[in-house]
């Protein structure tokens, strides 16, 4: 077999070895891969990437149970769980800090003795549509903090959920790094009026392949050869299937019944009252830009208005005010279906802009609208493979980062991708280098054309799977704020604002969510 493609690409052969360290090295001939040994790179910005991989994966550390659990009654029991205020009081003010001890018990009601369990906390009330997100600190004994800043006035209630077990965590992270394969697409090939359906993925097993790394960034796709067509046949691009990989005991930890659960705690709600002498939590924030640090939390609901914490954001109620912000702009959208809700959110509040039909598959795009008397184009696509979508053609599928070196950006230019929910069945590792790869396409960008304007969704929350769970969600999205820290970029917080809302979850929120995060969204783009 030759490898012909990823051979010509050298400085892309270090992005593979990260891929290599998710499989065994004797599995490395099943795969196709050429061996990380005879692989030798000497590029300043990759060894510097190298030397980064280490300290990305702390921030992703997560405590394990000590041992190997076999039986399900050990794992964490949402029923038997507990929470209770420390340091309870009558009344709090605006601005102070709620802190609220939460114990972990097993189906025996046993106190369990390690951390590990992923709980969501926020403070909310539905009376004023109000909500903040919770911060929980693993004690690693069983025991955990949750603490929250109270921002309005009046009745505020605590919840807090289990959303997995420690135990179902062990599995997620287990099933992550030894089965990327548990989710698997298909190419299909035409050629002389034949047709063929081979299975496809960043790295597939058995039998020969054909490699279609992409020739700008070298973004590893490979599809298990045809048997009477051409590797240059591959014409569509589809979802294929899941893959069970999991065991009856595996199985247990994802019960409905112990996923997502709200636990019980020691008072029900608490009384918030003005602070004295108090400037406001806003007054000393700056008006929206790029490079901002975040905050803990990001943000708030009241009245079902989101208001940041990190810098003065504006609302944009009604389609002039949307229109008058965009007017000139020439937008470009990559990423999965919750950035293309943002780009349904503005086709539908402002009547003037208008959708051309592309002729293309809805779900993967290209999508664009154009509302010529003001001067906007906007446009979303979505990211490059992996991308679980029905069928497309393969030539409608640009990689983000490959995509970016064909911008000349400038003042007029808005870029907002998303980059995470097609990537929760993978070692982080393919993340990382995913991230590595669109983040010199961004500062390519951002040297030619300094003022053009960067924008990154963060992950949304909803997913409650195997193949797709809050947890592996909240690990990319880590990874993703520390590769795009210190840059002139924006990380919009979604995160909290699907956390924190009275809407039940869903990886794609409602109305009323969708509606803050484009406002917050073009806070940035007109920050005055």
């Amino acid at each position: 077999l030759q490898f012909s493609t990823f051979d010509w690409l050298v400085t892309d052969i270090y992005h593979l070895q990260f891929f290599y360290r998710i499989l065994p090295t004797e599995s490395l001939d099943q795969y196709h891969l050429p061996s990380p040994k005879k692989a030798s790179v000497k590029n300043s910005n990759l060894k510097y990437e190298e030397s980064e991989l280490a300290d990305l994966l702390k921030l992703i550390d997560w405590p394990s149970p000590p041992s190997s659990i076999t039986n399900f009654s050990l794992s964490t029991n949402p029923k038997q769980c507990w929470y209770e205020l420390m340091n309870p009081r009558s009344i709090y003010s605006i601005g102070e800090t709620l802190e609220v001890l939460i114990t972990a018990k097993d189906h025996y009601g046993k106190l369990k003795s390690y951390g590990g369990d992923f709980f969501q906390a926020k403070l909310h009330s539905r009376k004023v549509k109000a909500g903040v997100t919770g911060h929980v600190k693993d004690l690693n004994n069983g025991t955990y903090l949750a603490t929250f800043l109270l921002p309005w006035e009046g009745e505020a209630q605590v919840n807090i959920r289990l959303i997995h077990s420690s135990e179902a965590v062990c599995v997620l992270k287990n099933k992550r790094e030894s089965h990327p394969e548990k989710v698997y697409f298909n190419g299909y090939f035409h050629f002389n009026g034949s047709s063929e359906v081979k299975e496809c993925n960043i790295a597939v097993r058995g039998g020969d392949v054909c490699n279609y790394s992409d020739p700008v960034t070298g973004d590893p796709w490979q599809c298990l050869k045809p048997q009477k067509m051409p590797c240059d046949s591959l014409v569509y691009h589809s979802m294929g299937g899941y893959r069970t990989v999991t065991n009856s005991l595996e199985d247990s930890f994802f019960r409905r019944s112990v996923t997502a659960q709200n636990i019980k705690g020691a008072f029900t709600s608490i009384k918030i009252e003005p602070a004295t002498n108090s400037t406001g939590l806003t007054s000393r924030l700056q008006v929206c830009s790029p490079g901002q640090e975040p905050s803990q939390p990001s943000g708030f609901y009241y009245n079902d208005i989101w208001t940041s914490l990190v810098c003065l954001g504006r609302h944009f109620p009604s389609p002039s005010d949307a229109r008058d912000c965009l007017k000139g702009k020439d937008i470009h959208m990559f990423g999965d279906s919750t950035l293309r809700q943002w780009f349904e959110y503005l086709e539908r509040f402002i009547p003037t802009l208008k959708r051309i039909d592309l002729h293309v598959n809805y779900q993967s795009g290209p999508l664009l609208a154009v509302d010529p008397d003001v001067g906007l184009v906007m446009r979303w696509r979505a990211h490059g493979k992996p991308l679980r979508t029905a069928k497309t053609m393969i030539s409608d599928l640009h990689y983000e980062a490959a995509h970016l070196y064909g911008i000349g950006g400038g003042p007029q230019t808005v870029v907002v991708f998303t980059l995470w929910a097609h990537f929760t069945t993978y070692p982080v590792s393919v993340y990382i280098q995913r991230l590595f790869r669109l983040r010199r396409a961004i500062s390519s960008l951002l040297f030619r054309s300094p003022k053009t304007t960067v924008l990154i969704k963060s992950a949304n929350t909803g997913y409650k799977s195997i193949y797709g769970s809050d947890w592996l969600s909240l690990q990319l999205d880590i990874l993703l704020r520390a590769i795009f820290k210190g840059m002139a970029v924006t990380i919009l917080d979604v995160w909290d604002m699907t956390s924190c809302h009275y809407l039940p979850d869903n990886i794609h929120p409602g109305a009323p969510v969708i509606r803050n995060e484009v406002d917050l969204m073009l806070s940035y783009i007109c920050p005055k």
